[in-house]
Protein backbone atom coordinates (compact mmCIF):
# COMPACT_ATOMS: atom_id res chain seq x y z
CA UNK A 1 0.00 0.00 0.00
CA UNK A 2 1.95 2.86 -1.37
CA UNK A 3 1.78 5.98 0.63
CA UNK A 4 0.82 4.88 3.71
CA UNK A 5 2.46 6.39 6.54
CA UNK A 6 0.81 4.03 9.61
CA UNK A 7 3.84 3.42 12.22
CA UNK A 8 3.77 2.52 15.51
CA UNK A 9 6.33 3.33 18.18
CA UNK A 10 5.41 1.90 21.89
CA UNK A 11 6.24 4.46 24.74
CA UNK A 12 6.69 7.62 22.13
CA UNK A 13 6.39 10.41 24.59
CA UNK A 14 3.41 12.31 24.09
CA UNK A 15 3.05 16.16 23.88
CA UNK A 16 6.80 16.84 22.25
CA UNK A 17 6.18 20.66 20.44
CA UNK A 18 8.28 21.05 17.18
CA UNK A 19 9.42 17.11 16.75
CA UNK A 20 8.48 15.07 13.72
CA UNK A 21 5.95 13.39 15.32
CA UNK A 22 4.39 16.58 16.07
CA UNK A 23 4.65 18.13 12.68
CA UNK A 24 3.01 14.86 11.37
CA UNK A 25 0.09 15.14 13.75
CA UNK A 26 -0.30 19.20 12.75
CA UNK A 27 0.12 19.00 8.60
CA UNK A 28 -2.04 15.46 9.23
CA UNK A 29 1.18 13.32 8.03
CA UNK A 30 1.90 15.89 5.30
CA UNK A 31 4.43 14.74 3.10
CA UNK A 32 4.56 11.09 2.81
CA UNK A 33 2.12 10.32 -0.11
CA UNK A 34 2.45 12.49 -3.08
CA UNK A 35 5.01 15.67 -3.41
CA UNK A 36 4.23 19.09 -1.20
CA UNK A 37 4.09 20.68 -4.50
CA UNK A 38 1.65 19.21 -5.79
CA UNK A 39 -2.08 20.34 -4.81
CA UNK A 40 -5.60 18.92 -5.24
CA UNK A 41 -8.95 20.47 -4.53
CA UNK A 42 -9.44 17.66 -2.76
CA UNK A 43 -7.10 18.63 -0.11
CA UNK A 44 -10.06 20.75 0.71
CA UNK A 45 -12.40 18.52 1.40
CA UNK A 46 -10.95 16.47 4.31
CA UNK A 47 -9.68 16.78 7.93
CA UNK A 48 -6.65 15.18 9.94
CA UNK A 49 -7.75 14.54 13.20
CA UNK A 50 -5.45 13.32 15.88
CA UNK A 51 -7.22 11.51 18.51
CA UNK A 52 -4.85 10.43 21.84
CA UNK A 53 -6.66 7.63 24.27
CA UNK A 54 -6.65 9.50 27.97
CA UNK A 55 -8.40 7.49 30.07
CA UNK A 56 -10.04 4.06 30.88
CA UNK A 57 -11.75 2.74 34.11
CA UNK A 58 -9.42 0.20 34.21
CA UNK A 59 -6.33 2.17 33.53
CA UNK A 60 -6.83 5.31 35.07
CA UNK A 61 -5.23 8.14 33.49
CA UNK A 62 -3.14 6.99 31.01
CA UNK A 63 0.58 9.19 30.02
CA UNK A 64 2.39 9.00 27.44
CA UNK A 65 -1.17 8.68 25.59
CA UNK A 66 -1.01 5.75 22.58
CA UNK A 67 -2.64 8.40 19.75
CA UNK A 68 -3.76 7.98 16.01
CA UNK A 69 -4.07 10.71 13.24
CA UNK A 70 -6.53 10.06 10.67
CA UNK A 71 -7.66 11.56 7.35
CA UNK A 72 -11.48 11.78 6.93
CA UNK A 73 -13.68 13.77 4.60
CA UNK A 74 -16.09 16.09 6.24
CA UNK A 75 -18.74 14.22 4.23
CA UNK A 76 -18.22 11.20 6.51
CA UNK A 77 -20.56 11.05 9.63
CA UNK A 78 -19.32 10.62 12.75
CA UNK A 79 -20.48 6.98 12.97
CA UNK A 80 -17.81 6.35 10.00
CA UNK A 81 -15.45 8.10 12.47
CA UNK A 82 -16.02 6.24 15.36
CA UNK A 83 -15.16 2.98 13.19
CA UNK A 84 -12.43 4.21 12.52
CA UNK A 85 -11.07 4.72 15.60
CA UNK A 86 -12.00 1.84 17.21
CA UNK A 87 -10.03 0.46 13.89
CA UNK A 88 -7.01 2.15 14.67
CA UNK A 89 -7.17 0.95 18.49
CA UNK A 90 -7.61 -2.29 17.67
CA UNK A 91 -11.00 -3.46 19.17
CA UNK A 92 -12.89 -6.43 18.27
CA UNK A 93 -16.02 -5.88 20.53
CA UNK A 94 -17.89 -3.05 19.34
CA UNK A 95 -21.10 -4.13 21.29
CA UNK A 96 -20.65 -1.26 23.09
CA UNK A 97 -22.37 2.46 22.96
CA UNK A 98 -19.95 5.42 22.17
CA UNK A 99 -20.53 8.85 22.38
CA UNK A 100 -18.58 11.88 20.72
CA UNK A 101 -19.68 15.30 22.66
CA UNK A 102 -18.77 18.74 21.08
CA UNK A 103 -17.27 21.77 23.05
CA UNK A 104 -20.69 23.43 23.17
CA UNK A 105 -22.07 20.43 25.12
CA UNK A 106 -23.78 18.82 22.12
CA UNK A 107 -24.08 14.90 22.15
CA UNK A 108 -23.42 13.05 18.95
CA UNK A 109 -24.36 9.22 19.21
CA UNK A 110 -25.99 6.28 17.06
CA UNK A 111 -30.05 6.88 17.92
CA UNK A 112 -30.79 3.46 16.76
CA UNK A 113 -28.61 1.67 19.24
CA UNK A 114 -30.44 3.61 21.95
CA UNK A 115 -34.22 1.95 21.64
CA UNK A 116 -35.43 5.66 22.12
CA UNK A 117 -33.89 6.33 24.95
CA UNK A 118 -30.55 8.65 23.08
CA UNK A 119 -29.77 11.55 25.56
CA UNK A 120 -32.17 14.80 25.07
CA UNK A 121 -31.35 17.18 22.43
CA UNK A 122 -28.37 14.83 20.92
CA UNK A 123 -27.54 14.14 17.27
CA UNK A 124 -27.26 11.03 15.56
CA UNK A 125 -24.02 9.78 14.50
CA UNK A 126 -25.33 8.37 11.59
CA UNK A 127 -26.28 10.90 9.63
CA UNK A 128 -24.82 14.44 11.27
CA UNK A 129 -21.51 14.96 9.17
CA UNK A 130 -18.24 15.97 9.89
CA UNK A 131 -18.77 19.37 8.48
CA UNK A 132 -19.55 20.83 11.28
CA UNK A 133 -16.36 20.39 12.68
CA UNK A 134 -14.23 23.86 12.67
CA UNK A 135 -10.80 23.81 11.64
CA UNK A 136 -8.69 23.51 15.55
CA UNK A 137 -11.62 22.26 17.32
CA UNK A 138 -11.69 20.11 20.06
CA UNK A 139 -14.47 17.20 20.86
CA UNK A 140 -14.33 14.27 23.11
CA UNK A 141 -14.95 10.75 21.83
CA UNK A 142 -16.04 7.65 24.83
CA UNK A 143 -16.07 4.09 23.66
CA UNK A 144 -18.11 1.84 26.26
CA UNK A 145 -20.01 4.37 28.54
CA UNK A 146 -19.12 1.55 31.39
CA UNK A 147 -15.30 1.14 30.61
CA UNK A 148 -15.43 4.86 29.68
CA UNK A 149 -12.04 4.72 27.43
CA UNK A 150 -11.96 8.21 27.24
CA UNK A 151 -10.43 10.32 24.21
CA UNK A 152 -9.54 13.65 23.28
CA UNK A 153 -9.68 13.98 19.32
CA UNK A 154 -8.39 17.73 17.81
CA UNK A 155 -8.76 18.53 14.18
CA UNK A 156 -5.83 19.67 12.03
CA UNK A 157 -5.38 23.54 11.80
CA UNK A 158 -5.45 23.47 8.39
CA UNK A 159 -7.30 21.01 5.56
CA UNK A 160 -5.42 17.74 4.93
CA UNK A 161 -4.59 16.54 1.42
CA UNK A 162 -5.47 12.55 1.21
CA UNK A 163 -3.60 12.22 -1.82
CA UNK A 164 -0.28 13.41 0.23
CA UNK A 165 -1.29 11.53 3.47
CA UNK A 166 -2.35 8.47 1.91
CA UNK A 167 -1.72 7.98 -1.49
CA UNK A 168 -5.40 7.29 -2.59
CA UNK A 169 -8.86 8.97 -1.26
CA UNK A 170 -10.54 6.78 0.90
CA UNK A 171 -14.12 6.02 1.14
CA UNK A 172 -13.96 6.09 4.42
CA UNK A 173 -11.90 7.40 7.79
CA UNK A 174 -8.71 5.98 7.83
CA UNK A 175 -5.21 6.16 10.06
CA UNK A 176 -1.97 7.45 8.99
CA UNK A 177 0.05 7.93 11.73
CA UNK A 178 0.09 6.37 15.29
CA UNK A 179 2.46 5.73 18.54
CA UNK A 180 2.00 3.74 21.30
CA UNK A 181 0.07 0.47 22.26
CA UNK A 182 -3.94 0.33 22.73
CA UNK A 183 -4.62 -0.80 26.12
CA UNK A 184 -7.59 -1.56 25.23
CA UNK A 185 -7.53 -4.45 22.82
CA UNK A 186 -6.24 -6.56 25.98
CA UNK A 187 -8.43 -4.77 28.72
CA UNK A 188 -11.45 -7.23 27.66
CA UNK A 189 -8.91 -10.42 28.80
CA UNK A 190 -8.51 -9.07 32.24
CA UNK A 191 -4.87 -7.98 31.35
CA UNK A 192 -5.02 -3.89 30.99
CA UNK A 193 -2.65 -2.16 33.09
CA UNK A 194 -1.78 1.21 34.32
CA UNK A 195 0.44 3.31 32.45
CA UNK A 196 3.08 4.46 34.37
CA UNK A 197 2.48 8.30 35.52
CA UNK A 198 5.95 9.48 35.09
CA UNK A 199 5.89 13.02 33.73
CA UNK A 200 1.46 13.16 33.62
CA UNK A 201 0.62 16.57 33.25
CA UNK A 202 -2.41 17.98 35.10
CA UNK A 203 -5.88 16.97 33.19
CA UNK A 204 -6.31 20.30 31.83
CA UNK A 205 -6.60 20.49 28.35
CA UNK A 206 -10.38 17.76 28.37
CA UNK A 207 -12.67 19.90 26.25
CA UNK A 208 -16.19 18.92 27.87
CA UNK A 209 -17.43 19.98 31.63
CA UNK A 210 -16.96 17.03 34.08
CA UNK A 211 -21.10 17.02 34.39
CA UNK A 212 -20.70 16.23 31.05
CA UNK A 213 -18.59 12.81 31.28
CA UNK A 214 -20.37 9.97 30.04
CA UNK A 215 -20.31 6.91 32.41
CA UNK A 216 -20.19 9.26 35.34
CA UNK A 217 -16.37 9.45 35.94
CA UNK A 218 -15.80 12.75 37.58
CA UNK A 219 -11.99 12.34 37.82
CA UNK A 220 -11.50 14.63 35.02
Amino acid sequence: MTGRCLRLADGTQDGLVGSRRHTREADGCHGQGSPRSRRFPVGRTHLAITVKLVHGSHTGDLWPRPGRVLIASRSATFEHLAAAIDDAFARWDRSHLHEFTLTDGTVITPHRWRDGEEPDGSLDGATTRLGRLRLSEQFAYVFDLDDNWQHLCTVGPRPADPLESLGTVPDRPLPCWGWATSPTSTAAAGTATTAAPRCRPRRTDWPISRRSCPGGDRSL
